[in-house]
């Protein structure tokens, strides 16, 4: 176990061979959680790139995804006979 320090600002630095073992780089994203018990729990997070669609893009989902009359109405059906 290694003893790490509690910078003025709240920073504190994580030892070299936890980053190595845990294969973390500088500027990593790291949850943090505290237990009801004091422990401070840090977990590596995942960082997903998160897609723009433009307006044309969802009007093509939207078109994509539109059922016909005749589709909606065999649907509505089966919900009508199921109770719904």
């Amino acid at each position: 176990m290694d003893t790490v320090k509690l910078e003025r600002n709240g920073r504190l630095s994580l030892p070299r061979w936890v980053m190595r073992r845990l294969n973390l780089k500088h500027n990593e994203t790291l949850l943090l959680d505290v237990t009801e018990d004091g422990v401070i729990v840090l977990r590596p997070a995942a960082v997903l790139p998160i897609d723009v669609y433009s307006a044309e893009r969802v009007a093509e989902f939207e078109c994509e995804s539109e059922v016909d009359a005749e589709t909606r109405a065999a649907v509505r059906e089966v919900v009508d006979a199921a109770g719904g």
